[in-house]
C-alpha cells in the first residue's frame, strides 16, 4: 500500500475535527440534562486510558496500521477475521454521520427536498476527499480548524447577552443515574469513535509521539464540547435542550443584536459541513484500507468509490425518520459501540503485550545461552 505521511500537528487537527464531527450539532451526554457538561468532562477523563491503549498498540509497530498489526500478531487468516468487525464499524459509522447530515439539512434547511439528495451530494464530496488521500485531508484540516474555531469563538461571544446562568443550577440536580448514562453516551459518542485512527495512523511521521497526538486532541476537543454544552444549556434551558434535535443550531439562532446580526445559525451548518466532511472521509478511508488488506489489494484507493456508494445507500436506508435516528444515537449506540471501542482493542492490546513479553524473554534466554557457550 502507498505510505502517506502527515505531521503530529496535522494529526491532532484531523482528530479534533473528527471528534467534532456531528457532535457540535447533535450534542452529546443529553441524558444528563443540565449536567451534560459534567458527563462530558468525566467521559474525557475516562477516555484517556483507552487512548493510551490505542497509542500503545500503534507505537509497538511503527509504520503499521491496525490491520497490518493484527496480521503480524494473529497470523494472516485470524488477523483478517479480527479485522472484519473494525471494517464494519468504520463503514457503519460513516453511514451514520452521513445520515445525520441528511437529516440536519432536511430538517433545518430543505424540508421539501428528499433526504437522499443532500446525502448523495455530501457522499460524493467525501468520496473525492478520501480518494485525494490522507495527506490532502490533513492539509485541509489545517485550514478547516482555523475557520471552525473562529466561528465557535465569535458566535459564543455573540450569545453572551442571551445566556442565563440560572439554567445550569442546581449542579448534579439531574441525578447520578442520568449523569452515568450521559457519561457512557459521551464516551462512545464521540470520544470512543477515535478507534478509527488506529486504522489510518500508519501515516504518522513521528512514531514516538502517538500518545501525545491522541491525548492532545482528546483534551482540546473534549473541553471545547463541554464548554459549548454549558453555553447551549444556559441559552436554551434544560427543558428546551431535551425538546430540540439540534441544540447548537437553535442556540445560535437566538442571536439577534440590534436587528442587524441575526439568522446566525448558518454558522452551525458550516461547522457541520467542514467537520462532517473530515469524519466521513476518514471513515471511508479506514474502511477501504481494511477491505484492501483483507482481499489483498495493494492500493486501497480503487475501493473508495464503490465503498462510498455503498455507504450512501446504507445512510439512505438505515433509519425511517429523525426520531429513529436519535433513539439509536442515544439509546442503542452506547451499548453497540462499546465493544468496538473498548473491549476488542483492550483484548488485542493484552494479547500483543503478552506476545511481546514472551518474545523478549525468549530473546534474552537465547542471548544468555550464546554468552555461556562462547565462554
Amino acid at each position: 500500500m502507498n505510505k502517506e505521511k502527515i505531521s503530529d500537528i496535522q494529526s491532532v487537527k484531523l482528530m479534533i475535527l473528527f471528534i467534532f464531527g456531528s457532535t457540535l450539532v447533535i450534542g452529546t451526554g443529553g441524558e444528563a440534562g443540565r449536567d451534560a457538561w459534567i458527563s462530558i468532562f468525566i467521559a474525557v477523563i475516562l477516555a484517556i486510558p483507552i487512548y493510551l491503549v490505542y497509542s500503545r498498540i500503534l507505537s509497538l509497530f511503527p509504520g503499521k496500521d491496525l490491520f497490518e498489526i493484527l496480521e503480524l500478531n494473529f497470523g494472516k487468516f485470524f488477523g483478517r477475521i479480527i479485522s472484519l468487525p473494525f471494517i464494519w464499524f468504520a463503514f457503519h459509522l460513516g453511514a451514520l454521520v452521513l445520515r445525520n447530515f441528511g437529516e440536519f439539512i432536511s430538517t433545518v434547511g430543505l424540508p421539501e427536498t428528499p433526504k437522499i439528495v443532500p446525502i448523495i451530494i455530501f457522499g460524493l464530496l467525501c468520496i473525492w476527499g478520501a480518494k485525494a488521500g490522507i495527506e490532502t485531508l490533513a492539509k485541509c484540516s489545517e485550514y478547516f480548524i482555523i475557520f471552525v474555531v473562529f466561528l465557535l469563538i465569535v458566535f459564543s461571544f455573540l450569545t453572551i447577552p442571551i445566556i442565563d446562568t440560572d439554567n445550569i443550577f442546581p449542579v448534579l440536580g439531574s441525578g447520578y443515574k442520568e449523569i452515568m448514562s450521559g457519561i457512557l453516551s459521551a464516551f462512545t459518542f464521540p470520544f470512543g469513535e477515535v478507534v478509527i485512527f488506529m486504522m489510518i495512523f500508519s501515516s504518522l511521521r513521528s512514531k514516538s509521539s502517538t500518545s501525545k497526538v491522541f491525548i492532545s486532541a482528546l483534551l482540546l476537543s473534549g473541553v471545547t464540547i463541554a464548554l459549548l454544552s454549558v453555553r447551549n444549556i444556559m441559552i436554551l434551558g434544560p427543558d428546551t435542550i431535551e425538546a430540540v434535535y439540534f441544540p447548537s443550531y437553535f442556540a445560535i439562532g437566538r442571536v439577534n443584536i440590534g436587528n442587524f446580526l441575526q439568522r446566525m445559525e448558518i454558522a452551525v451548518t458550516v461547522v457541520f459541513i467542514l467537520s462532517g466532511f473530515i469524519k466521513i472521509a476518514l471513515c471511508l478511508t479506514a474502511t477501504a484500507r481494511g477491505v484492501a488488506r483483507v482481499i489483498g489489494f495493494d492500493d486501497y484507493k480503487i475501493l473508495i468509490t464503490p465503498t462510498g456508494l455503498l455507504m450512501v445507500n446504507l445512510a439512505r436506508n438505515i433509519y425511517e425518520d429523525i426520531v429513529e435516528m436519535f433513539d439509536w444515537a442515544f439509546k442503542v449506540w452506547p451499548y453497540y459501540a462499546f465493544p468496538f471501542q473498548v473491549i476488542l482493542p483492550v483484548l488485542i492490546w493484552i494479547f500483543i503485550e503478552l506476545k511481546q513479553r514472551a518474545k523478549n524473554k525468549a530473546n534474552t534466554t537465547e542471548v544468555t545461552i550464546d554468552d555461556g557457550s562462547s565462554g
